[in-house]
């Protein structure tokens, strides 16, 4: 998988080298936005403003524990109950706005919605579901580069406990509604940290980018735990096909690290995996296939529509844990220039 990954990136340089580089990047082109499921990918000139809105659909179905498929049966002989399958529903409000050319300011809004189907050990099945306004988030993009066919920026950011983490519902424990398991709650509980760093490049024909963040949690939220630490990779490659049509190929790692400390409502940990801090990290590796569309003039001018389906190549849970089948996203937005600017 490591061959794989370096194989990937090194394609990605190759595409950029300076033989096909072209004089100047710019966002005006199909190519000159990330592939709608990456954050923060771009900055804007002074006075610039971009709205943006997302919609992502995650599917798991499934049980894994480390690399290999773990069946219902197997999870039930040493739980009361297991998880079946989760379908999450995120809808991502996004705007960004840059006081001066060497800064943007990113602010995201997330609402989330989200439902887990199990099964008991007797073969009574149930569903869980929770919906809410996630963690928002507000971060400072800072140019690095901003001149040339290559860019580079930093990202400084930070999340607010805003979603939430007592989530309850009525399961078959009783008439009155219980604490969710970690993955049903919509927040961290705690500030985090999301840095980031960002390299682009432009050819004649294709564009290319690559982006290392993380989520990093501060502190301890109510409920007496920290979600691990997330750090991701990605770097994609998008070609050209038209004045108005890019399509792209990206890889994407992510490594989640578990959870500190419990939340003591989760009395018995033998109850299901979703309740043991201990099995929810792991590592994925996903492979996202894109589409954007630019509408560089007439009525539509300023509009962007993207759309990327994803789905893993490699998942090494601390399971038993569900596995993500796919995920996609798609997604539109909309660049303002500044006022009185001709």
């Amino acid at each position: 998988m490591d061959r794989i990954l370096k194989k990937s990136l090194f394609l990605t340089l190759i595409a950029a080298s300076p033989a096909a580089a072209q004089t100047e990047w710019t966002s005006g082109r199909p190519d000159g936005h990330a592939p709608i499921g990456v954050m923060g990918d771009h900055t804007h000139a002074a006075g610039e403003f971009m709205l943006s809105y997302r919609f992502m659909r995650m599917n798991m179905d499934g049980n894994r524990s480390g690399t290999d498929e773990v069946t219902t049966q197997a999870v039930l002989s040493d739980f009361m109950v297991s998880p079946l399958r989760m379908p999450m529903n995120m809808h991502m409000v996004g705007l960004m706005y840059a006081p001066s050319d060497a800064v943007t300011l990113m602010g995201m809004v997330p609402y989330i919605t989200q439902s887990m189907d199990h099964e008991t050990r007797m073969g009574g099945l149930f569903t869980t579901e929770s919906s809410g306004i996630g963690d928002v988030s507000l971060s400072a993009l800072i140019g690095l580069k901003r001149e040339g066919s290559t860019r580079a920026h930093l990202t400084l950011g930070a999340s607010a406990p805003t979603g939430g983490t007592d989530e309850r519902d009525v399961t078959p424990m009783g008439p009155d509604p219980v604490r969710l398991p970690y993955p049903m709650q919509i927040g961290s509980g705690t500030f985090d940290f999301r840095p980031a760093l960002t390299f682009l490049g432009m050819s004649r024909s294709a564009s290319w980018g690559l982006q290392g963040s993380a989520v990093l949690s501060i502190g301890e939220n109510d409920q007496a735990y920290t979600w691990g630490n997330a750090v991701s990779g990605t770097g994609w490659f998008a070609i050209k096909a038209g004045s108005q049509l890019s399509l792209s190929a990206r890889v994407l790692a992510t490594v989640q690290g578990e959870i500190d400390g419990a939340d003591p409502a989760y009395g018995n940990l033998m109850l299901a995996p979703t309740v043991r801090p201990d099995l929810r990290g792991g590592t994925r590796v996903d492979v996202p296939l894109g589409i954007n569309v630019h509408f560089p003039d007439g009525v539509l001018k300023g509009h962007r529509i993207g759309a990327e389906w994803s789905f893993p190549v490699y998942q090494d849970l601390d399971g038993p844990q569900l596995e993500t089948d796919w995920v996609l996203t798609v997604g539109w937005q909309k660049s303002f220039e500044p006022i009185g600017h001709h």
